[in-house]
């Protein structure tokens, strides 16, 4: 039993206030140390990142989420809301900005010593961080609520490293230099979507981590003031906020798709019924920028695209939208070579 007045003491496997804090946020006596060490493996993550993507290294990628510390500035943002600690917050949402103004910089350096552009086109790396959807957000969501649990529970803080592969944080920000560089746009603000995801939903399941865990109501009331308690107000609703405008571009994005994959596999059918017809093969199909582009190949002469148009059209499709690539091909069977005789 304990007294009235007393607190009773937190589960032994919980972390407590002042760990968390030492270990996500920026301050103290070796904060130049911490902060040192952050820029140091952030541009070796960045470099390594960069690197595999640009090699389409999925092992090189993997091994540069493990090393970056983009989730510390992102999980004291969030530490410092719940606390009301506006000093802290201040300096964390800096970090966050500033780190992925780096990593993005440093993707567009790489970009400049690489011959060829970097594109989802030509890049399975570039391809898989450039469209995110709502799956992207499911995904984020659950890894937000596994990172926050590692921070407040010590007996499963060694779930960390799997953290930071789950969350695609600084390589989706190379991806936008990369890709920014190479002129793709379009790419670049996809690639910076998936990361400004991931940041709103790790600080919004944070927030709501903390709050089931009564992490505030740990602390004493006379810790918080009142300029304080509504800075933290502010905060959680511009991360609620933050959230939901996420989404929008998000959902836009995941019906795109949908409608995009729809309409690829009825055109792949169309053609490869129609290339079989004449004796031709198709190879792919894919869509850019809102054009589909098909590429069949096979013996001269090559097949009538009118009849392909006329099928494409009964299903509903503009086939204007079609472009197709006819690749002749010619087979020949070598001879043996004649050996000389003396």
């Amino acid at each position: 039993m304990t007294d009235a007045g007393e607190k009773e003491a937190p589960p032994s496997n919980l972390n407590n206030v002042s760990h968390m804090r030492n270990a996500v946020l920026f301050e103290g006596p070796e904060r130049g140390q911490r902060l040192s060490r952050f820029w140091i493996l952030l541009s070796l993550a960045s470099t390594i990142a960069a690197a595999g993507i640009v090699a389409d290294s999925t092992a090189a990628v993997i091994g540069a989420m493990i090393v970056a510390p983009m989730m510390l500035p992102i999980q004291g943002t969030m530490l410092s809301t719940v606390l009301g600690d506006r000093v802290n917050l201040i300096r964390s949402i800096i970090l966050v900005a500033s780190g992925a103004a780096a990593a993005i910089a440093i993707g567009f350096l790489v970009g400049m010593l690489v011959t060829n552009d970097v594109v989802a086109a030509t890049n399975a790396q570039v391809a898989g961080r450039v469209h995110p959807g709502l799956i992207d957000l499911l995904a984020a969501l659950a890894t937000g609520v596994v990172g926050s649990f590692a921070l407040i529970r010590r007996d499963i803080s060694d779930t960390l490293p799997g953290v930071a592969i789950a969350i695609s944080l600084v390589p989706p920000l190379v991806v936008a230099g990369l890709t920014l560089e190479s002129g793709a746009t379009e790419e670049s603000l996809g690639a910076l979507l998936l990361f400004v995801t991931n940041v709103a939903s790790i600080l919004a399941t944070g927030v709501v981590v903390m709050a089931l865990f009564k992490i505030q109501r740990s602390l004493r009331a006379d810790t918080q003031s009142g300029v304080a308690k509504v800075a933290q107000r502010k905060t959680a609703l511009v991360i609620s906020a933050m959230l939901v405008v996420v989404a929008i571009p998000l959902t836009i994005s995941s019906i795109t798709t949908g409608t995009n994959t729809v309409r690829e596999n009825t055109i792949r059918a169309i053609t490869d019924q129609w290339a079989s017809e004449a004796d031709w093969d198709l190879v792919t199909v894919d869509t850019r920028l809102n054009q589909v582009l098909v590429r069949v190949t096979g013996p001269l002469p090559a097949p009538d695209t009118k009849e392909l148009a006329a099928r494409i059209a009964a299903s509903d499709i503009d086939p204007t939208v079609v472009e197709v690539e006819l690749v002749p091909s010619h087979s020949v069977i070598l001879d043996k070579p004649e050996t000389s005789t003396n």
